[in-house]
C-alpha cells in the first residue's frame, strides 16, 4: 500500500512549486542505552518547501498533461448548497474572510481520520485520503495528487475545479489564491488542522499579494454547516499493548525522552502524533479506522507526564497502567489551557513544528511572549521549522520529535511480532486465493467488493486480528490503474477473468501490521501485460537484493525499483516504499524509499519498509507487487570506510504469480530469486495449511525456469 511515511503525511504543499521536491530468536529486552544512538540522527524530512508531501500508497507526478487538457467525468447531480452555506459564513462577525481552506487532516496530522473529522470529504464529495479544498466567494477548487486523479474526476461535481497537483501548469493552492483574490484578501483556516510549519509556509506565500492568514480558533466553518448530521467523536475504549509485543516498558521510554529533553535544554515536550503517543505509552485504541490509536495529546516533563484524552475511553486496566508509569490524566479539550499555562511560566517547551498544529504553537508563543515581556527580556525572533534542530529563540526548542526515529527502529520483540503476524496473514491469503480462483473458474459473478469482503472474512478468523490496516484495494481491469481505488457496492466492477486483477490489502493484529499487494490474471495475459509485470518484478527483485552502506537515505535506492521500467520508457506515479509500524500505523516515518530526495533519513537496522514498484495504464490495467522488508546488517567481504553494510530481509511470504512472468526477460539470478523466494514461502507457510490451500501453495511455489 503506497503512501509516504506518516511523518511526511501532511497536507498538499500550499505554496511550493511543483515537484523538482531470518528469523531472529527472541532476545532479552534492550536497555535504555539502545536509544542513545538516535540522538545524532534526527535530521530528516521536515517540510521541504519544494516537495509535494503526500502519503505513499505511493504518490508522484512524473509526466502528465495540464489539468485543462484532460477530459473530466464530473457529476452534475450534486447541488452546491454546501458551498453556498459556507460562503454565507464568510461575512459573519468575527470571521470576515474571502477564502477558506479545508485540508484532509485532523488536529494530529493523521493520514486516516475519524469520520467526524472528514471535513474535506463532506464539503467536496471527494473521498480520497489526500487532498486540499479551497473555497472563495465565487470559486471552489480541490488539489489532489496522481493517485487520485481518476477518482476525483468521478466524485467532484461541476461546482468544483479539479487541480491535478504536480502536473505542469497546475498552480499550487497559494498561487491560485494569489491569482483569484484581490490584493489584501483574508484567508481563513482552522489552526488545529494545519501543522505550524504548513501554516507559516502558507502565511508567507500569500503575503506576496498582501493577503492575510486568519486563524479561526473558535469555529470550524465546515462543522457549522454539517451541524447535527456530523458523526459523533469516537468513544471506543483504550487497551494496553502487552509488553511481550512492545518489547520495552513505558518507564524506559519516558527515561529516554527525559534524557533527550535535558540534552536539548528543554523542560517539557508536546507529542501530538497519535502513533507516537501509542508507542511511548504502550497503549492502543480504535478511534481511527485502520490505525490502532486513540485521540490524545501527551506532555512529558522532567518530573511528570500528562495524557490529554477523553476519560470515558480509559478502562480500569488502562488507568492502572498509566498510574504505574506516573502519567496524570487530563481532559482532551484542556490541551490549549495547559499549553498556555506552560508558556506563561516560561517553560522551555519542545515542539516539532512539522507535526504540532498551529493552534498549539500559536498559543504557546503568545503566552511566552507575555512571560518574557513581563520580565523585560529581549527575545530573539524564533526561526520557523529549523531543519538542523536548533532552538529558535529563548522560549522554546523547535526540532523533530525524538519519538519518530525511536519508534521506527524496531526492537527484537516488535520484529518477532511482525514475523509471526505476517505468517498467519500469509496462511489466510493462501486460503483466500484458492477460494477466489475456484469461484472464477466456476464463472461465479463476484464484484470487487465481494472479493474484499471475503478476504476480510478469512483474516477475521485469525488469532489476534483487529482490523484491516487500510481500505482494501480490489481492482479488476481499468480499476487497477486507480492507485488508491476503493470499490463501492453501487459502482464497483465484476471481477473479469480476462483482465488483470490487483489486490492491495493489509491487516492489524495484536502483534503486528501487514501490507501486501499481488497482481494476478485468471486467464491468459497479453504480451504487453506480461512484459509490464515482469519489469515491475525485476524492480521488486532489484530493491529486495540491494546492499548499501549505513547512512544511506531511502531515495538513493528508489531508482533500483524503476530501472527496468525506465529502460522502455515507463514509470509509476508513487513512491516505492514507506515505513510500517509494529502493530501500529501501516504508514510511518521518518524513512521512505521514494524519488523525493528531500528525505535524508538514513535506513537503519530494524526499520521496516515496503517494496512496491508498479505500473499503471489509465483505463486499462494496474500492476503492483508489494512485500514488507526489514533492514538488517549484511556480511560483506569488504567494509569500505570501516562502516557496516545493510540489506533487507523479507517479512511477506505469499506466492507471486509466475504465469504473468516473461522469463525471457529475466536473468538467471532473477529466476533464482523467484525460486528461492517461493521455496521460503513453502517452508514457512505450508505448516499452517492443509487441504486445498496447501495444494494451492505447492502449485504456486514450484520451481520455474526459462
Amino acid at each position: 500500500m503506497h503512501s509516504l511515511p506518516s511523518r511526511a503525511m501532511r497536507p498538499l504543499s500550499l505554496s511550493s512549486p511543483t515537484l523538482p521536491r531470518s528469523s531472529l530468536r527472541f532476545l532479552p529486552l534492550p536497555s535504555i542505552s539502545v536509544f542513545h544512538k538516535f540522538r545524532t540522527q534526527l535530521s530528516f524530512y521536515r517540510n521541504f518547501p519544494n516537495t509535494l508531501l503526500l502519503p505513499i500508497r505511493c504518490c508522484s507526478s512524473i509526466t502528465a498533461k495540464p489539468s485543462s487538457e484532460i477530459p473530466r467525468k464530473r457529476s452534475e447531480s450534486e447541488p452546491d448548497h454546501k458551498l453556498r452555506a459556507i460562503r454565507e459564513l464568510f461575512s459573519k462577525p468575527g470571521i470576515g474572510i474571502d477564502a477558506y481552506i479545508i485540508p484532509s487532516q485532523d488536529a494530529h496530522q493523521s493520514e486516516f481520520i475519524a469520520e467526524c473529522y472528514m471535513r474535506r470529504a463532506y464539503i467536496s464529495g471527494f473521498t480520497g485520503s489526500a487532498g486540499t479544498a479551497v473555497v472563495t466567494k465565487d470559486k471552489a477548487a480541490l488539489w489532489t495528487d496522481g493517485r487520485y486523479f481518476l477518482q476525483a474526476e468521478k466524485q467532484l461535481s461541476s461546482s468544483w475545479i479539479l487541480m491535478r497537483a504536480g502536473n505542469l501548469g497546475v498552480p499550487t493552492a497559494s498561487e491560485w489564491l494569489n491569482d483569484v483574490l484581490a490584493p489584501g484578501g483574508r484567508v481563513g483556516i482552522d489552526p488545529f488542522l494545519f501543522s505550524s510549519d504548513a501554516a507559516e509556509e502558507l502565511k508567507e506565500a500569500i503575503a506576496k499579494k498582501n493577503h492575510e492568514l486568519v486563524y479561526l480558533f473558535g469555529v470550524n466553518l465546515v462543522d457549522e454547516i454539517w451541524k447535527e448530521s456530523r458523526p459523533k467523536p469516537p468513544k471506543k475504549p483504550i487497551r494496553v499493548h502487552d509488553l511481550k509485543y512492545a518489547g520495552l516498558d513505558v518507564a524506559s521510554k519516558l527515561s529516554y525522552l527525559r534524557a533527550e529533553l535535558m540534552d536539548a535544554g528543554s523542560s517539557a515536550i508536546v507529542i501530538s502524533m497519535l502513533d507516537e503517543i501509542a508507542w511511548v505509552l504502550n497503549l492502543r485504541g480504535s478511534d481511527v479506522p485502520h490505525s490502532p490509536v486513540t485521540y490524545a495529546y501527551l506532555i512529558v516533563e522532567v518530573e511528570q507526564a500528562k495524557l490529554f484524552v477523553d476519560g470515558s475511553k480509559v478502562t480500569p486496566e488502562v488507568k492502572d497502567h498509566l498510574q504505574k508509569a506516573s502519567i496524570d490524566l487530563r481532559s482532551y479539550d484542556s490541551i490549549l489551557s495547559e499549553i498556555e499555562s506552560l508558556g506563561a511560566q516560561g517553560t522551555q517547551l519542545w515542539l516539532d513544528t512539522s507535526s504540532i498544529n498551529a493552534a498549539i504553537v500559536n498559543t504557546y508563543m503568545s503566552a511566552s511572549e507575555k512571560y518574557f515581556g513581563q520580565l523585560g527580556s529581549k527575545r530573539s525572533k524564533r526561526k520557523q521549522g529549523a531543519f538542523n534542530g536548533q532552538s529558535g529563540g529563548t522560549n522554546g526548542v523547535y526540532k523533530a520529535s525524538p519519538v519518530s526515529l525511536a519508534k521506527a527502529v524496531k526492537n527484537p520483540a516488535e520484529l518477532e511480532g511482525m514475523r509471526n503476524s505476517h505468517l498467519r496473514d500469509a496462511a489466510a491469503l493462501a486460503q483466500f486465493w484458492v477460494w477466489l480462483e475456484e469461484e472464477v473458474q466456476k464463472n461465479v459473478k463476484l464484484t470487487e467488493v465481494d472479493v474484499a469482503d471475503k478476504l476480510l472474512e478469512f483474516r477475521s478468523s485469525l488469532a489476534g486480528f483487529l482490523d484491516t490496516s487500510f481500505d482494501t484495494i480490489s481492482g479488476s481491469g481499468a480499476n487497477g490503474a486507480i492507485i488508491h481505488y476503493k470499490p463501492e457496492p453501487d459502482t464497483c466492477s465484476v471481477v473479469d477473468s480476462k483482465k488483470l486483477f490487483l489486490l492491495d490489502s493489509g491487516a492489524q493484529y495484536v502483534d503486528g501490521t501487514t501490507d501486501i499487494t499481488r497482481t494476478v490474471h485468471f486467464g491468459e495475459p497479453t504480451k504487453r501485460e506480461k512484459e509490464c509485470f515482469t519489469r515491475v518484478l525485476q524492480g521488486h527483485i532489484a530493491l529486495d537484493q540491494a546492499v548499501f552502506p549505513e547512512g544511506t537515505p531511502g531515495f538513493v535506492l528508489d531508482a533500483f525499483a524503476r530501472s527496468s521500467l525506465w529502460k522502455i520508457g515507463l514509470d509509476y506515479r508513487h513512491g516505492t516504499g514507506h515505513g510500517v509500524g509494529a502493530a501500529l500505523n501501516v504508514h510511518e516515518g521518518p524513512q521512505s524509499i521514494s524519488f523525493r530526495y528531500g528525505n535524508m533519513t538514513p535506513l537503519q537496522r530494524g526499520m521496516i519498509v515496503s517494496n512496491e514498484p508498479g505500473y499503471y495504464e489509465d483505463h486499462a490495467f494496474g500492476i503492483r507487487i508489494e512485500n514488507l522488508l526489514y533492514v538488517k546488517e549484511v556480511d560483506t567481504p569488504n567494509r569500505f570506510g570501516g562502516i557496516e553494510y545493510l540489506g533487507f530481509e523479507k517479512l511477506t511470504f505469499v506466492p507471486i504469480q509466475t504465469k504473468l512472468v516473461e522469463f525471457s526477460l529475466l536473468s538467471p539470478a532473477e529466476i533464482d530469486w523467484v525460486n528461492s523466494y517461493h521455496s521460503q514461502v513453502w517452508d514457512k507457510v505450508s505448516p499452517l495449511l492443509d487441504g486445498s490451500a496447501r495444494e494451492w501453495l505447492w502449485n504456486n511455489t514450484r520451481p520455474v525456469g526459462k
